[in-house]
């Protein structure tokens, strides 16, 4: 299947299109999101052919200190969520090892700072998950 590049930068209050590999092609719209359907409007005019008969591909055009932001903002939060998978595989290993040496799920949720129903879902999947005793007590 054909993949056409649409290239959307901001001119006014619209996105102004142009298809990188089709030169004579240019469309607008308001919104980022409503770009994809005009650009497949514009291509399948253009072409003569079913719009579902290629990709299209967006690029947001954004000027150099936009552009530069965005590549940070989306950095940290690919760094925000190595940094997360790596605090649930240490809390689940804590909270295993500490059913493990004899601790209650109530026990572990205090010393973790979390409630004993997470300790229960982190050990669960672990298999280490015991009845805790003290969660019986009325």
């Amino acid at each position: 299947m054909t993949r056409y590049t649409a290239m959307a930068e901001r001119s006014g209050g619209w996105w102004a299109v142009r298809v990188r590999e089709l030169p004579g092609v240019f469309t607008q719209a308001r919104r980022l999101d409503q770009v994809e359907s005009m650009v497949r409007d514009a291509l399948a005019a253009y072409l003569d052919t079913d719009p579902r008969s290629f990709e299209v591909r967006l690029v947001e055009v954004l000027p150099d200190a936009m552009a530069e932001e965005v590549r940070r903002a989306r950095q940290a939060r690919e760094q925000a969520s190595r940094t997360q998978a790596d605090a649930d595989t240490a809390l689940r290993k804590a909270a295993a090892g500490l059913v493990r040496g004899g601790l209650t799920v109530r026990d572990v949720g205090r010393v973790l700072g979390i409630s004993p129903q997470r300790v229960s879902q982190l050990t669960s999947a672990s298999g280490t998950a015991r009845p805790d005793p003290s969660a019986q007590a009325g």
